[in-house]
């Protein structure tokens, strides 16, 4: 009988078993605000800001990580935590910014998927319809791992995103030398590097990897094939940002100019030209509608998730709608806001790097609350200490300083 292999088996059983919630948020973090960010990136810059996505690699499993840790360690979600350490003015604040970022993700969102539907003829109303459709009866009569398992299949289209990175055949000296490139002194660049930290560590993120391990049932055992979890999603969305970067930095590097994209079509064009026309719309499709239907269903189960914590209604999927009816009433509710504004046609793209900015400008706030949480509440022994302390509170206060400095300088400079 082969003992490595049934002990290889079970290992990868035990860690499928308890991966879902750093991958479902990870995926979620590539939606559809960070594709036109990534894709605006590319397009004005080329590979000028390809070496931050790299950099953010680290610096998103570092936040996540803590993240998980206070899940699993203590039993309790974000907004719970900050209520019994900060108190409930401080958890009011925390869970507003939450509310502002989710409602502004969740109309690139369904902006993003009414884009999509856009280059196939289809109106805005109907789109906007059935992916409400589809996310309240998904969510409304599932579990949480049922959530989590759709969450994951539909968030893999996103990989379409590398086939058309692979496919546009990048330039390797072109690659190069946009990584040896920073034009920080440039306002126009410094709004985009905010927008690609917002676009890659998000309020919503915290507060729903930490209410997602523990409606899981995660113990403090699973803490080690959380952390895999956590790592290979980081790695995973972004090599999505670094794809789509890629492919529109490489479709108009070769013809010799940086543009401006202002709509999900041109995007579209962008990011396909070596596909055909059909072939093209349809990757760009995949990825799209994967992109903002995972983050969608992240986003809005984050914004009831984290009102309940601090309200204390209950907020578990695990409940039936007659059990918790203000959790999903709240889940209804920011979805049918964000599709109602939706149909103001509000340019896309120009909202998607602003709300991606936004979040960059809340950082401080998220990241101080995480940190401080992360040496308090964490049990005895497994509090951030040490020289490790140190390094978190110096990458948090770069990342968050750069994030503001970047956007308030986009924006008044």
């Amino acid at each position: 009988m082969d003992t490595h292999g049934v002990s290889t088996r079970a290992r990868l059983t035990a860690f499928f078993a308890v991966a879902g919630p750093g991958l479902v948020v990870m995926l979620a973090d590539t939606d559809a605000g960070s594709v036109i960010t990534a894709a605006q990136s590319g397009a004005q810059w080329g590979y000028k800001l390809l070496a931050l996505q790299l950099l953010l690699i680290p610096i998103l499993y570092l936040v996540q990580e803590l993240t998980l840790r206070l899940g699993l360690l203590t039993g309790r979600g974000h907004g719970e935590l900050i209520r019994q350490h900060f108190g409930r003015g401080w958890a009011w604040l925390s869970v507003s910014t939450l509310l502002v970022s989710c409602l502004g993700a969740l109309i690139t969102e369904m902006s993003g998927i009414a884009g999509v539907g856009a280059l196939y003829g289809i109106p805005i109303w109907i789109s906007v319809l059935a992916t409400l459709g589809f996310l309240m009866t998904m969510v409304i009569s599932g579990s949480y791992r049922s959530v989590e398992r759709v969450a994951v299949a539909i968030g893999l289209f996103e990989l379409a995103f590398v086939y058309v990175a692979v496919v546009s055949r990048p330039d390797p000296s072109a690659v190069l030398h946009g990584l040896a490139s920073l034009p920080l002194g440039d306002h126009g660049y410094l709004y985009l590097v905010a927008a690609n930290i917002g676009a890659v560590i998000m309020p919503w993120m915290i507060f729903y990897q930490q209410s997602a391990v523990v409606d899981k049932g995660l113990k403090p055992h699973h803490l080690p094939a959380a952390r895999w979890d956590t790592a290979i999603g980081a790695v995973v969305t972004q090599a999505i940002m670094a794809a789509i970067l890629i492919a529109v930095a490489a479709t108009f590097g070769r013809s010799g100019g940086t543009y401006r994209l202002d709509t999900v079509q041109q995007i579209s064009h962008a990011l396909t030209p070596y596909l055909g026309v059909a072939n093209g719309r349809l990757m760009f499709a995949m990825g799209m509608l994967g992109a903002s239907l995972v983050a969608a269903i992240v986003v809005s189960l984050t914004a009831a998730w984290g009102l309940g914590e601090v309200t204390g209604y209950k907020h578990s999927l695990e409940h039936h709608p007659r059990e918790a009816p203000w959790f999903y009433l709240v889940f209804v509710a920011v979805l049918v806001a964000s599709g109602l504004l939706v149909s103001s046609g509000v340019n896309l793209v120009d909202l998607s790097v602003g709300v991606e900015v936004m979040n960059a400008l809340l950082l401080p706030v998220v990241l101080g609350f995480l940190y401080v949480l992360a040496r308090r509440a964490l049990p005895h022994g497994n509090q951030l200490r040490g020289a490790y302390a140190v390094m978190v509170a110096l990458t948090i206060t770069l990342t968050a300083g750069l994030g503001v400095w970047g956007g308030l300088t986009g924006l008044f400079g």
